[in-house]
């Protein structure tokens, strides 16, 4: 019912020349995938990326976006600059954007709204610490960061949205949730969209899992059923570790 989507989030990392190079070594390896393939390449790789990845199954996306149109925000990039770039997908939320930049669910919300109505498709990260785990808070707090940063979308806005669940603790750490903890959580990010929005719209939702999938364990936590893919960091920067994952 849900087509798996599997996205690299390359982070810092790759020149334009790196890039190009490891997307034309991609390119092949997941020509058969049964999954959306999105790399989502620093913002100096789109234009190396773009015409490699033109009429092929992979797409590219962005690592964040700002909630205005235009303005004095240096350094950041609109929804249409991203547009205008090739880029149909942006990740937003991620928790390394939390930890190190500022980011809060009000932020969130405003860039998730801004790609949304954009015409771009928002990655849209949630996810607990290790403290919130441990002291048992992690259904409020994936509950309550899914509730807001969905605040103003409408049922029909969803299509354009992918929720993607990432234990901080398991961000980098190579920890990684047992298959179950993944889906369990997963199915507390459902219940919350479908407090929301009704069932439904819920079970059209996908939602991805993002705590060091690789090819190792992608098979088991693939096979759980609130789970339709990753969000993939380490294992997307070389061409063959990515391409394991997507092959599940």
């Amino acid at each position: 019912m849900r087509k798996p989507i599997i996205a690299g989030n390359w982070k810092m990392n790759k020149t334009p020349e790196e890039a190009a190079q490891l997307v034309r070594d991609l390119v092949p390896l997941v020509k058969d995938a049964k999954c959306d393939v999105v790399v989502c390449t620093p913002a100096v790789c789109f234009a190396a990326v773009k015409p490699i990845i033109e009429g092929t199954n992979v797409k590219l996306g962005a690592q964040n976006v700002h909630f205005k149109a235009s303005g004095a925000y240096t350094g950041e990039l609109s929804a249409d600059m991203l547009k205008a770039s090739g880029c149909e997908y942006v990740i937003i939320g991620h928790s390394e954007r939390r930890q190190y930049f500022g980011e809060t669910d009000k932020t969130v919300n405003l860039r998730a709204t801004a790609a949304v109505k954009a015409g771009l498709k928002a990655i849209i990260c949630v996810g607990e610490m290790q403290d919130e785990r441990v002291d048992g808070y992690t259904d409020i707090i994936v509950t309550y960061q899914t509730q807001m940063a969905l605040k103003g979308l409408t049922a029909e806005e969803l299509d354009n949205v992918v929720i993607a669940y990432e234990p901080v603790w398991a961000i980098g750490t190579g920890l990684t949730a047992t298959d179950e903890q993944a889906n369990e959580t997963i199915g507390v990010i459902r219940k919350a969209v479908a407090a929301k929005y009704g069932d439904e719209v819920a079970q059209k939702l996908r939602i991805q899992y993002g705590g060091s999938m690789k090819g190792s364990n992608v098979k088991g936590l693939m096979a759980q059923p609130e789970i339709d893919g990753g969000l993939i960091g380490g294992a997307s920067l070389k061409a063959a570790d990515f391409a394991q994952v997507v092959n599940f």
